[in-house]
């Protein structure tokens, strides 16, 4: 695994160990940031972190700060390490629950321009419910939710959908603020 793009472009990222996690793959991460384009100054949200690839990457293509949400302590140790070995600056990481850590930001009237979010696939069905209930109060204006799953789901939000593509077993779907 490695940053695709930007100012970190072709560094090595540390994966955590185990089962537990299924990072982003290079292929995967690289549409992704196609679909979004420039992130010059956004705040970033990366739930569900796992090793922090995707926060990450958008660090290093320009954003100007990211919150790293993950419970898993070597996914944690992941983070913190491939943070460090980058250099990058503008990153918090937020140990624990990632509904509560939703529910928390939303009620303190937190903003993000783009909020990733890649649960384990067997979880989705289980939390939908609340990312629906909180991720629209937490987007921008103009800021967009990248939502991954497994290829056979189709992710419901709120929120009107920019698009969604397939990449072998995963699926990317890109949600938009409701305008106002």
């Amino acid at each position: 695994m490695r940053v695709i793009a930007g100012s970190r472009k072709g560094h090595k990222l540390a994966a955590p160990h185990g089962l537990d996690t299924r990072p982003t793959s290079d292929r995967v991460r690289e549409n992704i940031f196609n679909l979004i384009g420039p992130l010059d100054g956004a705040r970033v949200l990366d739930l569900f972190a796992g090793s922090g690839a995707l926060g990450i990457e958008a660090l290093s293509r320009g954003a100007a700060g990211a919150v790293f949400v993950e419970h898993d302590p070597e996914a944690l140790r992941a983070i913190e390490r491939n943070l460090d070995h980058l250099r990058l600056t503008g990153a918090r990481i937020v140990r624990g629950d990632v509904l509560r850590t939703i529910a928390q930001e939303a009620t303190a009237g937190a903003k993000y321009d783009l909020v990733l979010v890649d649960p384990p696939y067997g979880m989705l069905t289980e939390i939908q419910p609340r990312l629906a209930r909180h991720l629209p109060s937490l987007l921008a204006a103009s800021g967009l939710v990248v939502l991954e799953t497994d290829a056979r789901t189709e992710p419901e939000l709120p929120l009107p959908i920019r698009t969604t593509r397939k990449y072998g077993q995963t699926r990317v779907t890109l949600f938009e603020a409701v305008s106002t």
